[in-house]
C-alpha cells in the first residue's frame, strides 16, 4: 500500500543551501519505490516541507536509512550552512487511501 512520509522545519532564514546540497549529495534517481517527492516553504505554518509518496513503508524507510540518515549522522559541520542546521519538528508515514498517477 502506498504511504506518505512528510518532513516539515521551522523556516529559520528561507535557506534551501543545506536542502539543495543533501539533494545533490542523493541525486535525482530514480529510487526504488519512490512515486513523487516534493518540497517547498509553507509560509501559513511557518516550516519547510517535504512531501514524498513511495510504494511501501519499506521503501521510504530504507532509502531514508542508506541514503538521508549517513549524511545526518555526519553532524552539523558537514553542511554547507551549519546554522540552519534544525532537526524536523514533524517527521512520520501514513498510510494513503487513494492516489492517482
Amino acid at each position: 500500500m502506498a504511504v506518505a512520509y512528510i518532513q516539515e522545519f521551522p523556516i529559520e532564514n528561507r535557506s534551501t543551501e543545506n536542502y539543495d546540497w543533501v539533494a545533490e549529495q542523493i541525486g535525482r534517481g530514480p529510487f526504488d519505490g519512490l512515486i513523487c517527492h516534493t518540497a517547498g516553504f509553507d509560509d501559513q505554518d511557518n516550516v519547510f516541507r517535504i512531501f514524498d509518496v513511495w510504494e511501501t513503508r519499506e521503501q521510504g524507510e530504507r532509502f531514508l536509512a542508506e541514503r538521508v540518515q549517513p549524511l545526518v549522522d555526519a553532524g552539523p559541520e558537514s553542511f554547507p550552512d551549519p546554522s540552519n542546521f534544525t532537526p524536523p519538528v514533524r517527521e512520520g508515514f501514513y498510510e494513503l487511501h487513494d492516489i492517482v498517477k
